[in-house]
């Protein structure tokens, strides 16, 4: 019962947090500034957190939450804890590209069990359900189950970073014999290997867990999976100050090469 909970909770937050998220960006202007780390943040993030945070607090007062937008909570230790990133992609939103995302997901013993991936400038919804089964709720209202592809790796489909990738990344990729490419912002990419649009996602760059966790969830409930670049072994959560070494994403039938 509390899976289920859980779920219908997270999903209307991302929900309400994303007409919250378009509300300013269908503005002419909105504030930016640039954090410790030189990243952007907007008021679209600020005003998405305190719409998360308040509700996830009210809702399961006893479960930890991580978000990136409080610096206080990146000391949390749990075994069991929210983690949020309220919007994924925010170079994007103030490019306006359309790829950001909202992105909440329930960690439980280093694994994501449970999140939410809402895009609000497509109107792409992507969810685990209460068995952790992945669904792509359409605007129509259906719902449908997702499952990652069974690759040809004679030619595979990759997704990369479209503000990130760089000639390592490329130099990876290469490695593979690669029928088609994307770029795409944000958890987004995580969600098209879930929904079989892509077979495999590589990032050879800097991410917290927060930008992950929720497509991570996604992922793994079509039956995909992510792991480490080095050693191929599954990427965890709950690491010292939440940050994630270089990882693939990918269906389980494509044959990964070395790092």
């Amino acid at each position: 019962m509390e899976n289920a909970k859980i779920v219908e909770v997270i999903r209307a937050l991302a929900l309400e947090a994303g007409d919250k998220i378009m509300e300013i960006y269908a503005r002419d202007d909105f504030g930016v500034r640039a954090k410790s780390d030189d990243s952007p943040v907007t008021e679209a993030d600020e005003a998405a957190d305190a719409l998360i945070s308040a509700g996830l607090k009210a809702a399961f007062p006893e479960i930890a939450l991580v978000t990136e937008e409080q610096s206080d909570s990146h000391s949390v230790v749990a075994e069991r804890f929210f983690i949020v990133d309220p919007l994924d992609g925010t170079k994007e939103f103030v490019h306006r590209r359309g790829d950001f995302t909202v992105n909440i997901a329930l960690i439980e013993n280093g694994t994501p069990v449970l999140g939410v991936v809402f895009a609000p400038a497509k109107k792409r919804l992507f969810y685990t359900d209460q068995t952790g089964q992945t669904i792509e709720e359409k605007q129509d209202g259906s719902r449908i189950p997702l499952r990652v592809s069974t690759p040809d790796n004679e030619a595979l489909i990759v997704v990369a970073s479209k503000s990130h990738r760089d000639a390592a990344t490329d130099e990876y990729i290469n490695k593979y014999k690669v029928a088609d490419s994307a770029a795409a912002g944000s958890s987004l990419k995580f969600c098209l290997v879930a929904a079989g649009e892509a077979d495999l996602y590589p990032r050879l760059g800097r991410t917290m867990e927060w930008d992950t966790a929720a497509g991570h969830a996604v992922l793994i409930g079509a039956g995909g999976k992510v792991v480490r670049f080095e050693d191929h072994t599954p990427l965890e959560y709950g690491k010292p100050i939440y940050e994630n070494p270089f990882f693939i994403a990918l269906s389980p039938g494509v044959q990964l090469k070395e790092a």
